[in-house]
């Protein structure tokens, strides 16, 4: 089996997803596996084989949706802004941001593939965003927006974005979070702005139906 390489991952990712709107945000369109492809079944050690990280990119999760609904329903939070979306994944958060108006959308993830993914899903939408392909916690180029949709779900994860988020905060950055409950979501510092139903599959989360909370850093 010849293994997948983020340059060779195109003709993969149209044959493993399908082009499709998520539930609680049809205004956009994204290549995602459904039940037709067993791409979230597929073992560990079937991954490693074919070169492939965790596929979250293929999928529409809560806190991103969530997320991606308050962008749509709230453009002047990210008109004429130079945006950051943080985690990207599938780029739903930032096609959010690019459709409302932002001046600069920038995606960033460190799964290489969510390059070619972002970049198929972005075209599908008629949007352009920029990636970003580094670990890019601790850093500040400026943006004006941070947007980060399900990122707390690790504590290792959590304990180094806390500082980060609290700086850019400070600086003058606005940060946005969408979150369907995660454990590690931090319990105070947190402004809620919205509250969402979010439909999801039972493949990937414990529930049909994930409660998902839009959140800005006080």
């Amino acid at each position: 089996m010849t293994a997948l390489t983020p340059s060779s991952a195109k003709q993969f990712i149209l044959d493993n997803t399908a082009l499709m709107a998520p539930p609680h945000v049809p205004e956009i369109f994204l290549r995602l596996a459904d039940e037709a492809h067993d791409l979230w079944q597929r073992t560990e050690d079937e991954l490693v084989e074919i070169g492939l990280p965790p596929p979250f990119w293929a999928f529409a999760w809560a806190g991103g949706q969530g997320l991606a609904r308050y962008v749509l329903d709230n453009p002047g939070m990210v008109l004429g802004k130079r945006v950051l979306d943080f985690a990207s994944g599938s780029g739903l958060v930032a096609i959010a941001a690019a459709k409302a108006g932002a001046a600069k959308v920038i995606a960033t993830d460190i799964d290489p593939f969510c390059a070619t993914a972002i970049r198929l899903n972005s075209e599908a939408n008629g949007v352009g965003i920029e990636f970003l392909g580094t670990d890019c916690i601790g850093t500040d180029a400026g943006w004006d927006v941070i947007l980060a949709g399900d990122v707390f779900y690790d504590k290792s994860f959590a304990d180094r974005l806390m500082p980060w988020f609290a700086a850019l905060k400070t600086r003058g950055a606005e940060v946005f979070v969408g979150d369907p409950g995660r454990w590690y979501l931090p319990k105070t510092g947190l402004e809620p702005l919205a509250v969402y139903e979010v439909a999801v599959t039972r493949v990937l989360e414990d529930a049909l139906v994930k409660r998902t909370t839009v959140w800005r850093f006080a």
